[in-house]
């Protein structure tokens, strides 16, 4: 069962529970499937690696507005952001922690023969590559210029 699917049937199972908090969050992906679907004006086929990179902007960007909530004191309108984060999750792999991430970095150095700083873009574009899904650009980034610099 491809990811699409097992979206398509949480959708399924959140109106059957009446579980408005999941059927938001997964019809948000669902809506960013078929955005990407039917962008550039082709019917484009998705890939899992692709609906991970839109989950995981997703949760990004409800992570961000539940601080926006937090800081204008609407702790309700945080809480459901949140919550909604906290459903889009469960369709991600587990995140890697720091040290495996920066494991894995180190070998992408390594196998790169990457020096300097000057090579961080042919790092990033394989750590990214390999990590894709499994931890967010913010922390490849600051691992890589702490390994580089």
């Amino acid at each position: 069962m491809t990811l699409e699917e097992t979206i398509q049937q949480a959708i399924k199972e959140a109106m059957k529970a009446k579980d408005m908090v999941a059927m938001n969050a997964t019809r948000a992906i669902k809506s960013e499937i078929l955005l990407f679907k039917t962008s550039e004006g082709g019917s484009k086929e998705v890939i899992d690696g692709d609906i991970l990179k839109m989950i995981q902007k997703l949760v990004k960007q409800r992570r961000e507005a539940a601080d926006q909530y937090a800081a204008a004191n609407r702790q309700e309108l945080a809480d459901n952001e949140l919550s909604e984060a906290a459903v889009m999750e469960k369709f991600l792999p587990k995140q890697l922690s720091a040290e495996e991430v920066k494991t894995r970095i180190r070998e992408i150095i390594a196998q790169t023969g990457a020096a300097s700083i000057k090579d961080m873009g042919k790092v990033m574009a394989a750590a990214n590559k390999a990590l894709a899904g499994l931890s967010d650009g913010r922390t490849i980034s600051g691992i890589v210029k702490e390994l580089l610099g």
